[in-house]
């Protein structure tokens, strides 16, 4: 494959993988602003609270997208997974968008806005598996953690895309208006993306590790072949992304909360400290995939998580008795620097481990478990210990995990050698 289509191909995967993030993370994002309309009894905790189980909620229905768009990548192609997935996550957003309060329809509002992050979680469950499958195989075996390191960086893209669209809504908008009507409109906008990119997927090459798959059609994508032959790799996966979800939302999506709620900072304030923060972690991604793919990329996962469950406890305790926004973003960087030694190659690690007949669902279903296990229930144990008078409880419980994972990436193989991806 030539570099120029090589290039052509990646970014036509991390178009689509940005908006499916922008339109997930939007929900966090503006949670501040309308949990008071879906839930509004009690104080601001507790409303963040029931917003955090509906966020919850929406992994639960990954598990099942992963299974069900899994099979259907390694049976029908990487391509048509990637088309359907953005698909569902524009039907999720759009209902978001257009949403009637608990004041207009009662307990209806709160069921309709279940549902549509139910939606939106069969979305990204299967998303996930179906990008981090055809980047990785389109990446090319010499710089391979380099090329698939844009599938993070179009993760973390989409919050920054998320929190940077309520950055101009806060601005152009009074906090009024943004609390009555505005919080809807990044909703609106992410339907409007998802269509765009439905039409840009349809154009997209499949691959020639799906193409060249000598495995029959019917054989493709069977859950007990996956259980029974790759148990091994299952548990590895699961295990690697409990340990980086985790972290990764206690360190972006609930610190963003905990900023506000913990440190004393301002909405506008917390949201800007992100912002800052996450556009500083992006480039993070390739420069990180490219030195995997010199050292390896075990070892950059295991010195990430080792390094990252050393430095949560402490470094969490620091920020919430910040009071400068510039110490308060200096310590979060910490943190997603150490991060980011998981987070650059996570998905081609986990594609690495896996046949080409059985890739998408072996990389997407062990990953939304373990997602909505502990990435999914973040914002609600910590919110939980929170109310419980034991916040530095979530500061050990992130950190614990995290050794767990470092502990299975020193015990991995290499990749970069053993890798299951047939080279173009």
């Amino acid at each position: 494959m030539s570099t120029f289509a090589r290039i052509k191909a990646i970014l036509g995967g991390s178009a689509g993988n940005l908006v499916e993030w922008y339109d997930w993370f939007a929900y966090s994002s503006t949670s501040l602003y309308f949990a008071a309309h879906f839930f509004p009894k009690g104080d601001a905790t507790a409303q963040q609270l029931q917003t955090a189980a509906i966020f919850a909620a929406g992994f639960i229905a990954r598990p099942a997208g992963a299974w069900l768009m899994g099979i259907y990548a390694d049976r029908a192609g990487r391509r048509a997974a990637l088309t359907l997935s953005v698909a569902l996550m524009s039907l999720g957003s759009f209902a978001i968008a257009i949403l009637p309060t608990f004041a207009q329809i009662g307990v209806l509002a709160q069921l309709g806005l279940l549902a549509a992050r139910l939606v939106q979680g069969l979305s990204l469950g299967g998303e996930y598996g179906a990008s981090a499958t055809y980047m990785s195989e389109m990446a090319g075996k010499a710089r391979r953690g380099f090329w698939s390191s844009f599938q993070y960086m179009s993760l973390i893209g989409g919050q920054v895309l998320a929190l940077f669209v309520l950055v101009i809504l806060q601005h152009v908008l009074s906090k009024a208006d943004l609390a009555a009507w505005g919080w809807r409109i990044p909703f609106a906008i992410g339907g409007g993306l998802a269509i765009v990119v439905f039409w840009i997927r349809t154009g997209l090459d499949e691959t020639k590790a799906y193409l060249n798959a000598a495995t029959p059609t019917h054989e493709r994508g069977r859950t007990m072949t996956l259980l029974r032959e790759h148990s091994r790799e299952f548990g590895i996966v699961m295990v690697l992304t409990a340990a980086g979800s985790l972290a990764f939302y206690a360190y972006t999506t609930y610190m963003q909360k905990f900023l506000v709620n913990t440190a004393g900072f301002s909405k506008d304030t917390g949201t800007a400290i992100m912002a800052a923060v996450l556009l500083a972690y992006m480039p993070l991604q390739p420069l990180v995939g490219w030195l995997s793919d010199k050292v390896g990329r075990k070892t950059t996962i295991a010195v990430g998580l080792g390094l990252g469950g050393l430095a949560t406890y402490p470094v969490m305790t620091a920020i919430s008795h910040s009071t400068s926004a510039l110490m308060a973003f200096g310590l979060v960087m910490i943190l997603v620097v150490c991060h980011s030694g998981y987070s650059a190659v996570n998905a081609v690690v986990k594609a690495e481990l896996f046949p080409a007949h059985i890739r998408a669902l072996g990389v997407s279903l062990p990953y939304a478990l373990a997602n909505a296990l502990f990435g999914g229930t973040a914002e609600y144990v910590a919110g939980w210990l929170k109310q419980a008078k034991a916040e530095s409880g979530f500061y050990l419980y992130v950190a614990a995990v995290m050794l767990v994972g470092a502990v299975a990436a020193v015990r991995l193989r290499n990749t970069n050698v053993t890798s299951l991806i047939a080279d173009d």
